[in-house]
């Protein structure tokens, strides 16, 4: 056997090397980072399951929010836990709501970054699920999208840069875009959380949203995560209704939807690395078991390989550094 012609080596045997031909590139600007409001002043309260992220009020979301920026960073997306909880959500229905109040305060400080909202009903619920309840238990899909455009407008009118329907309810894209049309916010653009599974790694988030559901489960509404075809479909009908940009999430465990979707659109495709793939890192990273860095870089390169153009993460802030250190 002579010498092998072909050598895939040569082109890996320097960091230059490895740099030059790297195939996808991840970078602060390709990141979401999520912030999680709360009432009052000067509170940062830590999520103890998703160490290094808090809740915070008003005018701490203010200065995480230069902090991002200056990151690299270019977006937030906003979450809120308000104090008031009843059937109706009816907390987000406030013009002068938490997400109202913290977009405003934020695009005021920091005007060059973007800010997304969730559009979501389970935070400000009594019961935590994303939509109304009927007496039997049951998601009533209908009166559920008229609160959520409603709630959508109230952020689009406090200036968000894009709403973010998370809720899973049908129809309710077309029903937010009809509503922002009409009230003069046509350019609002529309992030849907298209294909959002039922998936076992929100726990964590559930904690820093208050948003845990005080009975049953989410999967008459949230995906199978057995099912990959219906994604496709789900992607399809939001476009068809005047989604912007559409959503996978999680995105680790989802890899193989995330390229699906990639493959089946032309408009930007979001993943979200949700709070249980950011702590089971971090709680790893913290027995020594693996490196926080190199493990946070590694999921994110991939959820990027898999067809990703945006990536909501909590490690965001800490890409540009860990990237040239």
């Amino acid at each position: 056997m002579g010498f092998p012609l072909q050598r895939p080596r040569r082109l890996r045997q320097s960091e230059t090397w490895r740099r030059l031909t790297r195939e996808t590139q991840l970078s602060s600007d390709d990141l979401v980072y999520p912030l999680f409001i709360v009432p009052g002043a000067r509170v940062r309260h830590p999520v103890e399951s998703m160490p290094g992220v808090a809740q915070l009020s008003v005018d701490e979301a203010v200065h995480e929010a230069r902090r991002v920026r200056e990151s690299g960073v270019g977006a937030v997306i906003l979450f809120s836990a308000p104090d008031h909880k009843d059937a109706r959500a009816s907390a987000f229905l406030d013009p002068n709501g938490l997400v109202p109040l913290a977009v405003r305060a934020i695009k005021a400080s920091c005007p060059q970054l973007l800010v997304w909202t969730d559009v979501c009903l389970c935070s400000a619920t009594d019961h935590g699920h994303c939509g109304h309840v009927l007496p039997d238990g049951t998601i009533d899909n209908d009166s559920s999208i008229e609160t959520l455009a409603q709630v959508a407008l109230n952020h689009a009118r406090a200036g968000a840069d894009a709403v973010a329907p998370s809720d899973m309810m049908d129809g309710r894209v077309l029903a937010i875009r009809q509503l922002l049309d009409r009230s003069g916010h046509a350019n609002t653009p529309i992030v849907s959380y298209a294909a959002k599974y039922a998936s076992s790694f929100y726990g964590p988030f559930r904690e820093a949203a208050d948003s845990a559901p005080a009975f049953g489960d989410r999967r008459s509404y949230q995906m199978d995560p057995a099912n990959a075809r219906e994604a496709l479909k789900e992607v399809a009908l939001d476009l068809e209704e005047g989604a912007d940009l559409v959503m996978v999430k999680p995105a680790g465990p989802y890899l193989d939807v995330i390229r699906r979707v990639r493959e089946a659109v032309t408009v930007p495709v979001v993943a979200y690395q949700v709070s249980g793939e950011f702590s089971l890192i971090k709680a790893a990273s913290q027995r020594g078991w693996i490196d926080e860095r190199a493990a946070a870089l590694e999921t994110l390169t991939a959820i990027k390989r898999a067809g990703a153009d945006l990536i909501i993460s909590y490690f965001a802030p800490d890409v540009r550094r860990w990237q040239h250190s």
